[in-house]
């Protein structure tokens, strides 16, 4: 029998909501008077940006320009560095602008920066990635898609090209199919010398994401380990890490984000890149509910971790995005 959802866009848990009493041209000002003072307010920089959502920040944009005659975001570059002028800048692109940047920083120049690569690609929706490909089509005049499998080769390639290529698969759930899958992947993998990839990879592509819990689930009668343990036992290197990013995405996409931040915090110090990407990248979507996996898997509220790990107006400006310790 088959059981029909109704497709509803997913809920979002942001922790940057919409300023209730908006006044673009104060902000304005408020940025213009920063970036004069001698030494740079940074603290009001922080405080407006990072309390007003991306459509505001823009509306700012709009205003500042009016007011000062020049474009902010080449103000703020001016005025900014390091880690804060990252955050900040990240800021002024809609969540998918920012994401089409970070895919074509981690194929530019020489190497691919694999890891990064994997992580957005392997953990955005459906619905998010169309966006994306609009996107970057629109910023770098080329195919999205070209690019990728231009730059990684062999299983990686046709992976993330099957996973850029999805088109919205159907949301029957249906109990034959959850069943054929799950014996395929598993006659794919772990049963079989030798793993058949191409299996795998059309399954974990082809499905929405409620099918794929269910096969995931239904899995385990049929192997003696379960989906991320076999990925783990089959294959290796920059596969095993995709193949582990989309099953851990469409168990629980919120806790693989928290786990991707303590693994960027746990010695001294932080990984700023991939800190800085999941803060900005997830704030108005689902950063909310990551805080709430961070704590309920380390202990320890997100929001202190982030205290303990960074330091200065960087610091402050990831706590703000945080927005609470929980």
């Amino acid at each position: 029998y088959n059981v029909h959802f109704k497709y509803i866009m997913n809920p979002t848990y942001p922790t940057v909501v919409p300023e209730p009493n908006f006044d673009p041209d104060k902000d304005a000002a408020r940025i213009e008077t920063a970036i004069k003072t001698k030494g740079v307010d940074e603290q009001t920089i922080i405080d407006v940006l990072t309390k007003r959502t991306y459509n505001q920040r823009r509306e700012i944009a709009f205003a500042f320009e009016r007011r000062a005659k020049k474009d902010m975001i080449s103000a703020l570059k001016g005025a900014l560095s390091g880690s804060l002028e990252t955050v900040i800048l990240g800021l002024m692109k809609s969540t998918a602008q920012y994401d089409a940047s970070e895919i074509k920083a981690s194929i530019k120049g020489l190497g691919t920066d694999e890891e990064s690569l994997i992580e957005i690609v392997c953990s955005r929706s459906n619905a998010e990635f169309m966006e994306i490909k609009k996107v970057y089509k629109e910023l770098f005049k080329k195919d999205l898609e070209k690019d990728v499998s231009g730059d990684t080769s062999g299983d990686l390639a046709k992976l993330l090209l099957a996973l850029a290529r999805r088109a919205e698969p159907s949301s029957v759930v249906d109990n034959q199919k959850i069943d054929d899958d799950a014996r395929a992947l598993y006659e794919a993998g772990v049963k079989r010398k030798g793993t058949d990839v191409k299996c795998w990879i059309s399954i974990m592509t082809e499905r929405s994401v409620p099918h794929l819990q269910k096969v995931f689930e239904r899995y385990k009668s049929y192997s003696p380990y379960d989906m991320q343990e076999s990925i783990r036992k089959e294959v290796k290197g920059d596969l095993e890490k995709s193949f582990l990013t989309l099953v851990q995405c469409f168990e629980n996409k919120q806790l693989y984000f928290a786990n991707r931040l303590q693994d960027a915090m746990k010695s001294k110090g932080a990984k700023e890149k991939v800190l800085t990407r999941i803060m900005v990248s997830r704030c108005e979507v689902d950063l909310k509910k990551i805080r709430q996996e961070f704590k309920a898997h380390h202990g320890k509220s997100l929001y202190q971790t982030i205290a303990e790990h960074t330091k200065g107006d960087y610091q402050r400006a990831l706590l703000s995005l945080c927005s609470g310790d929980d």
